[in-house]
C-alpha cells in the first residue's frame, strides 16, 4: 500500500474580505494578531500562533499570474462566509466573551461540546464565522 509522507500541521489558512482596512483593524485591534504583510487592494496577513491567517480580496486573487510572475501562485478565491477557529486556554472564555462584547462584537454562540471544550462564535467585518475554542473540542 502506498502511504503519503508525513505532514507537520497547518501552516496557513485563508479568509476573504472586500475591505482590507476593516479586516486589518479587526484582526489587529480587536483580536490582537500582529500584521506581518500587506499588498494594497490584494491581501493582508497576520501571525496567529504558529500559523498565518491570510485575508485576501477574492477579486484580486482570482486572476491567474502573469507569465513572468516571480511567484506564480495559482488563482483562488471564494464567495460567501468562511470559517476560522483559534485556540484559547480553557479558563479564558469568560474574559474573551466580556472583551468581545465590550468591543461591540456580537456573540452568535457560546457552548460546551459533548466531548468537552467550549466554543465562542462571532463574525468578522466581512461576515466570516470566527470561532475561539478550547483545543479539547478535538480530544
Amino acid at each position: 500500500m502506498n502511504t503519503p509522507p508525513k505532514l507537520i500541521g497547518t501552516l496557513e489558512s485563508a479568509l476573504y474580505a472586500e475591505d482590507l482596512d476593516k479586516a486589518a483593524h479587526f484582526w489587529t485591534e480587536i483580536i490582537g494578531l500582529p500584521e506581518i504583510a500587506r499588498a494594497r487592494d490584494r491581501h493582508v496577513f497576520f501571525r496567529c500562533g504558529a500559523q498565518v491567517l491570510l485575508v485576501f480580496r477574492a477579486d484580486a486573487t482570482r486572476m491567474p499570474p502573469k507569465p513572468d510572475a516571480r511567484l506564480p501562485v495559482p488563482p483562488h478565491g471564494s464567495e460567501g462566509s468562511g470559517h476560522f477557529c483559534m485556540g484559547a486556554k480553557p479558563g479564558s472564555f469568560d474574559a474573551w466573551r466580556a472583551y468581545l462584547e465590550a468591543s461591540g462584537i456580537e456573540i452568535e454562540a457560546d457552548f460546551i461540546w459533548p466531548q468537552g471544550g467550549r466554543s465562542l462564535y462571532f463574525r468578522d467585518p466581512a461576515g466570516n464565522s470566527i470561532e475561539i475554542a478550547d483545543p479539547a473540542i478535538w480530544d
